[in-house]
C-alpha cells in the first residue's frame, strides 16, 4: 500500500510520474490497471489519473488541483481564479484553465474544464496545495481582457466588489504582458470605477494613458446607451456600477 499512499498525498498524477514512482512503463502500467480495478484511483482523461479516498470513496482531488495538472504549464485563471481566492459571486461548474498546449475541453465528475491560449506565465503562483493559479493583479486583467467570453461583465463586476485592495504595480506588469492599447482603454476605464475602493494611485491611471492607441474603441459589442470616455477614448456605459446594477 506504499505506492497508493504516494499517490494519495499527490491527489492527482500523470503516467509520466506513475513511471517515475515504480521504476519502468511495464510497472506503472501494471499498478494503474490494478488501482483502477480496485478503485483506488480513477482516470480524469488520457494519462491523467485521480485518486480515491479508501475511507470516503470520493475523490481527494479537488477541481482546482485537477486542472493544475493538465500539462506541465496549465495554471487556473480568469473566473476560476476568483473562485479559488474566495471573490466570486458565484460558483460555476466550469474550470478555467490556461496553457499553451493544445488540450480539448472535457467534462469530468461533473465539471467542464474549459482551456484558454495562454498569454504568458507572468504572475502565475504555485500554491502550497499544489494548484497553480493567476495572482489576483494578473486575473483582473485576464478577465478584463475576455469578459465577452468568460462570465460576462456583470460577473467580473460583482466579482471585483469582493477584493480589499490591488498592487497597482503588479496590474502594471500584468497590462505590459498583453502587449495591447486597446486593454489599456478597458482596464484604465474599470479600475477607475473602483479606484476608491481599490485604493489605487493617480499615477497608475497616468501610466495606462500613456500607452493608450491613437483611436478610440467600444469596450463590448453591446454598444446601447454608451458614451464617449474622452479620458480614455472608449466608448462605454457613463457609470459601470449603475450599469450592472440595473442589469
Amino acid at each position: 500500500m506504499e505506492l497508493y499512499r504516494q499517490i494519495a498525498s499527490m491527489r492527482c498524477f500523470t503516467h509520466s510520474q506513475a513511471v517515475a514512482l515504480t521504476g519502468s512503463e511495464s510497472a506503472a502500467a501494471w499498478h494503474i490497471r490494478q488501482f483502477l480495478r480496485k478503485g483506488y484511483i480513477e482516470r480524469i482523461r488520457r494519462n491523467l489519473y485521480a485518486a480515491i479516498s479508501l475511507e470516503t470513496d470520493q475523490l481527494i482531488p479537488n477541481r482546482f488541483q485537477i486542472a493544475s495538472k493538465l500539462s506541465d504549464d496549465a495554471y487556473i485563471s480568469h473566473h476560476s481564479a476568483f473562485e479559488y481566492y474566495g471573490f466570486a459571486n458565484q460558483v460555476f461548474y466550469t474550470v478555467y484553465v490556461s496553457t499553451e498546449k493544445h488540450i480539448r475541453p472535457f467534462s469530468y465528475d461533473g465539471i467542464e474544464y474549459y482551456i484558454i491560449d495562454s498569454p504568458g506565465n507572468h504572475g502565475v503562483i504555485r500554491m502550497p496545495d499544489g494548484v497553480s493559479v493567476t495572482s489576483i493583479e494578473r486575473t483582473v486583467i485576464d478577465s478584463i481582457a475576455d469578459f465577452e467570453k468568460i462570465g460576462g461583465i456583470e460577473e467580473l463586476v460583482r466579482c471585483m466588489q469582493l477584493i480589499p485592495s490591488l498592487s497597482p504595480d503588479k496590474l502594471l506588469s500584468s497590462l505590459a504582458m498583453y502587449h495591447c492599447g486597446k486593454l489599456y482603454q478597458k482596464a484604465g476605464y474599470v479600475l477607475e470605477s473602483f479606484q476608491k475602493e481599490l485604493d489605487l494611485p493617480s499615477s497608475f491611471f497616468t501610466e495606462c494613458e500613456r500607452h493608450l492607441p491613437d483611436s478610440k474603441s467600444y469596450f463590448s459589442k453591446e454598444r446601447n446607451g454608451f458614451v464617449l470616455h474622452r479620458r480614455w477614448k472608449l466608448f462605454a456605459p457613463d457609470d459601470l456600477i449603475s450599469f450592472v446594477d440595473n442589469r
